[in-house]
């Protein structure tokens, strides 16, 4: 099942003035920064040995960015038996898990319309 909260999406204009508030001011570590084409990374930051880290995310690349929340994803030791466990019970899944090269992953909502990811 659910072990923890992996990342929270944040949606900034400018990922590495961002990058320099969270690090700098707040004093998070960088836990990953990896590119995802030009002008973009992924970047997760988060408090020394926290299980949880904020996805510092750019506006740029996320369409309709204007109208979104907070992101909010899920750890899973297996995210299959979570799926198929939650779906049991009634949760509504924008559709099947997705294999990447990151992990597998599947999106879901709860009954007012908030979007979640799985992930392990």
């Amino acid at each position: 099942m659910i072990t923890n909260v992996a990342t929270v999406a944040v949606y900034v204009d400018d990922q590495q003035k961002a990058k320099d508030f969270w690090t700098n001011k707040v004093g998070f570590e960088v836990y990953a920064e990896f590119p995802m084409g030009p002008n973009a990374s992924w970047l997760e930051v988060g408090p020394q040995n926290a299980q949880s880290h904020l996805v510092i995310y750019p506006k740029s690349v996320m369409l309709g960015h204007e109208n979104m929340k907070a992101s909010i994803v899920f750890a899973c030791d297996n995210v299959l038996e979570a799926y198929e466990k939650m779906k049991a019970n009634g949760v509504n899944f924008k559709g099947e898990p997705q294999e990447m090269q990151w992990g597998t992953f599947v999106q879901f909502s709860d009954e007012d319309g908030n979007e979640f990811l799985l992930k392990g």
